[in-house]
């Protein structure tokens, strides 16, 4: 049994999200440099190149990329022979956060409550996704997620007889629907199966998995093929001034459902899709 100090957490998720809010991954900094050459448009590539020159003022300069700096997301597996000590693990991964954002000077732009609006004041609390999992390691993956393009995710709890067709209509129908309200080009994550609230949760990781990695079903590889094309035939187009590149990529998870029901979570991420990885 390998024992693992949460404190090792805190620090760690501290770290994550001043990194993930001032340095694009590299699998997105690819398919961006990729869009800015494909992009047809005179005024969509100049918008590219205004958001390229962005994201390296970020870096250098160690300036967040948007003033959103979002709500913290994490997702974190647990090795079933890991046992975590020295604290509460809730309290160590909130505590990263908090020191995170306050010691990076990040926005703090969570509130208690959702209908009497009181800021927080340290971007805390994070939603927190735990999956025990085999082994000695603890994964973490921390996403901020900036809520221009949450608000523009969905859910839509189709019917069976609707098949691929109704699925490829419900992502173009929110991508439609959102616009240049999610700033574009985007990465839209897709969750297929599960139940209401599975296919919101798929759809959030698959905004997380590295743009280089295929999915091992041949269908779902076709399927993010074909939808991003049709996406980027909609002509809206870098911020939403009209283009080729509408978005970077679409990655899609699926999970077995119910015989009754075909649900489907579209989460939308903007340009930067913010998220850092590590394994302690």
């Amino acid at each position: 049994m390998r024992e693992v100090d949460v404190s090792l957490i805190t620090k760690n998720i501290k770290e994550m999200c001043i990194e993930a809010n001032h340095n694009l991954t590299l699998d997105m900094a690819k398919v961006f440099n990729e869009a800015v050459d494909r992009e047809k448009s005179s005024l969509g590539k100049q918008v590219l190149n205004q958001l390229k020159e962005n994201l390296e003022i970020a870096r250098t300069d160690m300036i967040p990329i948007c003033q959103d700096t979002g709500m913290a997301v994490v997702f974190i597996n647990v090795g079933q022979d890991v046992h975590l000590v020295g604290g509460d693990v809730n309290q160590a991964i909130n505590e990263g956060v908090r020191q995170g954002y306050v010691e990076g000077y990040l926005r703090k732009s969570v509130v208690k409550d959702p209908i009497y609006r009181e800021n927080t004041n340290d971007n805390t609390p994070a939603i927190i996704h735990y999956s025990i999992v085999p082994g000695s390691e603890v994964e973490i993956t921390v996403a901020p997620k900036g809520f221009g393009s949450e608000n523009m995710s969905r859910v839509f709890m189709l019917k069976p007889a609707d098949g691929i067709e109704g699925v490829k209509d419900a992502i173009l129908t929110a991508v439609k629907d959102a616009g240049p309200n999610a700033c574009p080009p985007m990465v839209i994550g897709v969750g297929i199966g599960g139940t209401f609230e599975k296919c919101a949760l798929l759809a959030k990781k698959a905004l997380t998995r590295d743009l280089d990695q295929k999915s091992d079903k041949e269908y779902v590889r076709k399927l993010e093929e074909e939808m991003l094309e049709k996406i980027n035939k909609l002509g809206i187009g870098p911020g939403g001034l009209g283009g080729t590149q509408t978005a970077l990529a679409v990655n899609i998870e699926t999970y077995p459902t119910h015989i009754a029901g075909l649900p489907v979570g579209i989460n939308i991420c903007c340009h930067v899709n913010r998220h850092s990885h590590r394994i302690i």
